[in-house]
């Protein structure tokens, strides 16, 4: 049986690090999961510049993990269509097999969930605001029911690159500066 690649999609607070969790446990499949890895080394900072690094060295170990065989679910929202049609790609060129999670909620259960989880388990989030809230969710790109579930075609890249590989090295790049 070939490893799979499962994907959390989602704005904070929709549930993607549960589902994430879940799998983990269910799959055996190892989880990444940005903000863990942001906290250990960042703290009480959340520098964007250092987000987009750690995303790339998650994908790049999610990727060696599917060559040997081992699933994976990587876990940081994954706003983009194109970042979703990238890893897409890259899993399907290591054989291995894609399941995604659209995680959703309305914004005041949204809301309830990330005050909930800053009181509870502060050494895991950061403070956000319903101005971050409402900026994130204008740039987030929901997917198509037939992204989640597979079927919609996997499109070339965006012009100026050759390939998903070019891409995703342009997105997250491999260090800071």
């Amino acid at each position: 049986m070939p490893p799979t690649l499962f994907l959390t999609v989602g704005l904070p607070g929709t549930g993607e690090t549960t589902a994430a969790r879940r799998i983990e446990a269910e799959h055996g499949a190892l989880r990444l999961t940005k903000d863990e890895w942001m906290k250990a080394l960042y703290g009480a900072e959340n520098p964007e510049q250092a987000s987009d690094v750690i995303e790339g060295r998650l994908v790049g170990i999610a990727l060696r993990a599917l060559e040997l065989g081992v699933s994976v679910v990587l876990d940081f929202g994954l706003w983009g269509n194109d970042e979703r049609f990238s890893l897409r790609q890259a899993a399907a060129d290591r054989g291995a097999e894609v399941v995604m999670l659209f995680c959703d909620v309305d914004v005041d259960e949204q809301r309830r969930r990330l005050d909930r989880r800053l009181a509870e388990e502060p050494h895991t989030t950061w403070p956000i605001s319903d101005a971050e809230l409402a900026s994130w969710a204008e740039v987030f790109q929901r997917p198509t029911p037939e992204e989640v579930d597979g079927s919609e075609p996997i499109p070339d890249p965006p012009e100026g690159f050759t390939d998903w590989d070019a891409w995703r090295a342009d997105r997250w790049p491999a260090r800071i500066g």
